[in-house]
């Protein structure tokens, strides 16, 4: 689905070729300073390399249009931003700006427990943990229903039992839906439990 050939960011980072095969959850690892959240930036386009081609199902990422990509290949990052608003009207706010219908209570409530959220959905974000507030960004997310779906340290906040909680939920709605997702994780463990495909990324800078 995505395929990198001879990619270079900025004169400081170089990849290796790679493909992220359709439909598997693939763990990115490797070394701090080895690119891995920089390369989620490159394959949706939020930044462009210096170098090579990055393609997404055969066409290059310079022949889509910016925000039609990055709606498709949806990246949550570390960087949480949700408004000074309840649970149930950040979903609002988001799928408003996607041109897309409210969703019901239930459904809201049924992304939430994928991602491990017990709280009303009128409860105010300003007020949430970090963890809650990741979960909480996470589940709005994949209720906008990407196709690729990537994921940097998505479990940075949590514990082991609530980190696996999260994974084994998100991959089996994945896979349920036919979403590519991606990972990015320090956690060795995690990649070994729920990785379909493992790509490990080694040094990055030049030399």
């Amino acid at each position: 689905m995505l395929k990198l050939t001879d990619v270079q960011y900025k004169d400081i980072l170089s990849y290796p070729d790679m493909e992220i095969p359709e439909t598997v959850t693939t763990f990115i690892s490797g070394e701090s300073g080895s690119g891995k959240s920089t390369l989620l930036k490159l394959l949706n386009g939020v930044i462009s390399p210096s170098d090579g081609v990055i393609t997404y199902s055969g066409k290059t990422l310079e022949d889509y249009d910016p925000i039609h990509l990055r709606q498709e290949i949806l990246l949550v990052s570390q960087s949480v931003f949700l408004f000074d608003k309840s649970i149930q009207e950040n979903f609002d706010e988001y799928r408003a700006y996607r041109g897309l219908e409210p969703l019901s209570e239930a459904e809201m409530k049924r992304y939430l427990d994928i991602c491990s959220v017990d709280l009303p959905l009128d409860s105010m974000c300003q007020v949430l943990s970090g963890g809650e507030r990741q979960r909480v960004f996470l589940a709005i997310n994949l209720s906008l229903k990407p196709k690729v779906l990537m994921m940097d340290e998505p479990t940075s906040a949590l514990d082991d039992k609530n980190a696996n909680t999260l994974m084994e939920n998100v991959k089996d709605h994945c896979k349920a839906n036919q979403v590519t997702l991606l990972v990015v994780s320090h956690d060795k463990a995690l990649a070994e439990t729920y990785a379909d495909h493992i790509v490990t990324l080694t040094g990055g800078v030049k030399q």
